[in-house]
Order: C-alpha cells, then sequence, then structure tokens
C-alpha cells in the first residue's frame, strides 16, 4: 500500500490559509500583535468599504489549535469564547474587522471558512442575494451589541453579510 503524500492532502486547503493570511493581514516580522489602530486608518470609498470584511469566521472541530497557529504565526491575541457569537473566540483584524474561531454548533454544521462582508443594510443585502438565486441559510438576525447578520449559500459556497 502506498503512503498518501501529505502535500496533495494540504492542497485544498491552500487557498483557504492564503485568503486568512491575506484577511488577517499580519506582519509577523515586527513580532508583536496585530491590532486596528484607528487613529492611522484611512477614510475608505463606499465601495472599498462595500467590500470589506467585518467577520471571519472559521468553524473547526479543534478550535484550540487553530487559535494556536494562528496566535504563534501572526501574533495575535484570540479572547476568550463568546457566547453571544456561538462561543467564538476572537482577535482583531487591521481592517477593524475580526476572526473568530468557533466549534460546529450542531452536529449537522461542518467546518467552513465563512467571509461576512461588512454592509449598510442587511435585509437590502440579503434580497439582493435572493434575486442573484442564493439559498438563505440564516435570515437576517440580531445578536445585541454586535449587529446584524445573514448567512447564505451561492454556487455551493456560503456567503455572509454583517451590519453595525
Amino acid at each position: 500500500m502506498k503512503t498518501p503524500d501529505i502535500r496533495l492532502a494540504l492542497l485544498p486547503i491552500v487557498p483557504v490559509l492564503a485568503l486568512v493570511l491575506v484577511l488577517v493581514g499580519a506582519d509577523a516580522s515586527d513580532g508583536g500583535p496585530t491590532r486596528f489602530d484607528e487613529s492611522t486608518a484611512t477614510t475608505l470609498t463606499e465601495k472599498e468599504s462595500a467590500m470589506q470584511v467585518e467577520y471571519l469566521e472559521i468553524v473547526t472541530p479543534d478550535v484550540d489549535a487553530t487559535c494556536a497557529m494562528f496566535e504563534k504565526i501572526h501574533g495575535v491575541a484570540f479572547a476568550k469564547a463568546d457566547p453571544a457569537i456561538g462561543n467564538a473566540r476572537t482577535a482583531d483584524l487591521k481592517n477593524g474587522g475580526r476572526i473568530g474561531v468557533r466549534a460546529p454548533m450542531h452536529d449537522a454544521e461542518t467546518p467552513v471558512v465563512r467571509p461576512y462582508l461588512r454592509v449598510k443594510d442587511a435585509e437590502a443585502a440579503v434580497a439582493s442575494a435572493t434575486e442573484a438565486g442564493a439559498e438563505i441559510m440564516m435570515g437576517v438576525t440580531e445578536i445585541p451589541g454586535e449587529g446584524k447578520f445573514a448567512i447564505f449559500m451561492l454556487g455551493g459556497i456560503q456567503h455572509a453579510v454583517w451590519q453595525r
């Protein structure tokens, strides 16, 4: 029996890891935590802000190992589990958003990386997604103190929006 090549097994996750590295925007060269600094933030045009990641959610059965990996690679610090957002452990992104790592909340939930893009109007965004043929997985839902979010499926990919 031939031993499987680990490189081939890891190949499908390379694009996901590349996306996470870009979105986290960490610079490992300084060795310090990556934190968003509002004083140095630039003003974004309306179109640019329409494509900002508000929340990057990673659902995995191994939350602690995933957080430890990001902490070691990027020098970020993850908070303790937050019940308001599915017991996710979060860290700040440079653009003002957050990355959250949590375990599946039920047996049918599989591991996924799900970006929540910042929107001004979650209801309008869901209406547009529906017009484009998306299947709504979680309608617009408010999380007190966090804003509103919604999740939908289009083209076999889970997408989400977040309104603050």
